[in-house]
């Protein structure tokens, strides 16, 4: 018995032992955050209050200022969404660092709103969306999972794919 215990406890320990951060998921991802651009209107990117970030809404904009364009069901296709949707997680996650100098502050991220440039008769919203998804618990693992809404619009800013908000919980 004693000895099944002392097992337990040192497989428990040797996992946080080798739990990989945040910051390290992301290098071993080879994901390459970037110094986010200025908004372009009268807003800021996050807002904090307390220990919650608000982050403002993303596109899938790249390092060298270029977005991932289309509508869903047009042209382009659910796994072309979901790329841009990763894409735009990216660049969420680089304002938020920008925000809290280190993501290995993240407690959890608690809500993303996905929106989906797509036409009206298209339903694999959260097929798209999943990319973010997918990504952030790759990143973060269980602090990663979320509540999330996956909705289609009509049309998106400058006809960018996807656009991503996200609450993140922040240690102090």
């Amino acid at each position: 018995m004693k000895k099944s215990i002392l097992l337990i406890l040192l497989l428990v320990a040797s996992t946080y032992a080798f739990a990989q951060t945040a910051e390290e998921n992301i290098k071993k991802l080879n994901i390459q955050l970037f110094e986010p651009s200025p908004p372009i209107a009268n807003y800021v990117k996050a807002v904090r209050t307390g220990n919650l970030v608000f982050m403002a809404g993303h596109g899938p904009s790249k390092a060298d200022g270029t977005s991932i364009k289309g509508k869903l069901g047009a042209g382009m296709t659910v796994e072309e969404g979901y790329e841009a949707a990763r894409v735009a997680a990216i660049a969420v996650l680089s304002s938020l660092k920008a925000e809290i100098g280190d993501l290995n502050k993240v407690v959890r991220i608690v809500k993303v709103k996905g929106m989906v440039n797509c036409t009206a008769d298209f339903l694999d919203q959260p097929k798209v969306i999943n990319g973010c998804s997918d990504l952030l618990v790759e990143i973060f693992g269980d602090k990663g999972k979320h509540a999330r809404a996956a909705v289609g619009m009509v049309s998106l800013p400058s006809n960018i794919a996807v656009e991503i908000e996200m609450v993140v919980e922040v240690a102090e």
